[in-house]
């Protein structure tokens, strides 16, 4: 959700620009199931324009019909919206709004911590009850440093409230610069992700061939800056070159990104594991077994773009420590 909240700053810049009001709605309680859980976020204009959604669409309305107070007398208030009647869903969401106005010291703060991937900390307090709420809402939370997000925001300590580590935004490292790095960059994007892409020098390519992304990495891939891998990263090796994808290898292993996926057959993965194995016998074991390959989840995938959504679907069933299976098969008390 930290992407989610880096459009929502982004969007009130915009506003601020433009002299226009902003109010912020969080989900902060959600009794039984709903399409989003608590900590979901949107931006509500003054001029009717919302960014983001809380849900698929129907809860939005009321919002922008319930934001209409709060832009008038400037309080907080809870609304609840009851989708057991109106969505089918079984659950009551319990939503805050409050005017959304970080001062500068809060958004120089916030886009340094999103600049230098660190987590941070969201605090939202609220009361269970219909109606106003003056002095509650969201403070974000940096070491000993509350931000609130408005001025008339006071910390509320015997209060409920909705808390969220918030950790960085998710980035999806390409190595390699073919149609399908693209087609894969795009789907990313889509997502909130950061997207990297690395090349080497001699592939002639510039930031400009893959529209969108946050980086070009144009380095040979003995000298690749390992740096810009961490536990929130995951990696696609897809240079479609033999020599390129061992020779990344013997960098990649010394790190530890979230997920590590190579394109190609089996065979192929594991004559490159055991090339890598012959140039370091003290490579780490759980490196070897971490490195998924052929990329991807086995949903039929013929086109770029399918193998795109095969390959992201595959990382997010690792990072969720998830099962791929088709919901109507499963027996969780999932979504309606």
């Amino acid at each position: 959700m930290t992407h989610e909240l880096k459009t929502l700053f982004k969007a009130y810049e915009k506003a601020r620009e433009e002299n226009i009001r902003c109010v912020l709605a969080s989900v902060v309680f959600l009794e039984g199931s709903s399409y989003r859980k608590p900590g979901v976020r949107m931006l509500i204009r003054e001029d009717g324009t919302m960014i983001g959604a809380v849900s698929g669409g129907c809860v939005e309305k009321e919002i922008l019909f319930q934001s209409q107070s709060v832009f008038k007398d400037g309080e907080a208030k809870l609304m609840t919206y009851d989708g057991r009647y109106r969505l089918g869903c079984e659950g009551v969401l319990y939503i805050l709004l409050e005017i959304f106005s970080p001062n500068n010291d809060l958004i120089q703060a916030f886009n340094k911590v999103i600049e230098n991937r660190n987590s941070f900390k969201l605090v939202t307090t609220y009361e269970k009850d219909y109606g106003q709420l003056p002095g509650y809402g969201t403070f974000l939370t940096l070491g000993s440093q509350n931000y609130p997000f408005n001025s008339k925001t006071k910390e509320q300590p015997n209060a409920p409230s909705f808390q969220q580590i918030m950790p960085p935004c998710k980035r999806l490292l390409l190595i390699g610069g073919e149609h399908d790095a693209v087609q894969l960059s795009h789907f990313a994007l889509s997502m909130g992700w950061e997207v990297l892409v690395a090349v080497t020098p001699k592939e002639d390519k510039s930031i400009s061939d893959f529209k969108g992304i946050d980086a070009l990495l144009n380095y040979e891939p003995e000298m690749f800056p390992t740096e810009q891998i961490d536990e929130h990263t995951a990696i696609v090796l897809m240079t479609h070159s033999y020599a390129k994808d061992l020779k990344y290898l013997m960098v990649l292993k010394e790190v530890q990104p979230m997920y590590l996926g190579i394109l190609g057959p089996i065979r192929r993965r594991e004559k490159l594991l055991n090339n890598l194995l012959e140039l370091d016998m003290d490579i780490s074991l759980d490196f070897i077994e971490s490195v998924h390959g052929p990329a991807g989840l086995n949903i039929g995938a013929e086109t770029p773009q399918e193998i795109a959504i095969s390959i992201l679907s595959e990382i997010l069933t690792v990072i969720r420590k998830t099962e791929p299976i088709m919901l109507k098969n499963s027996d969780q008390n999932v979504l309606k």
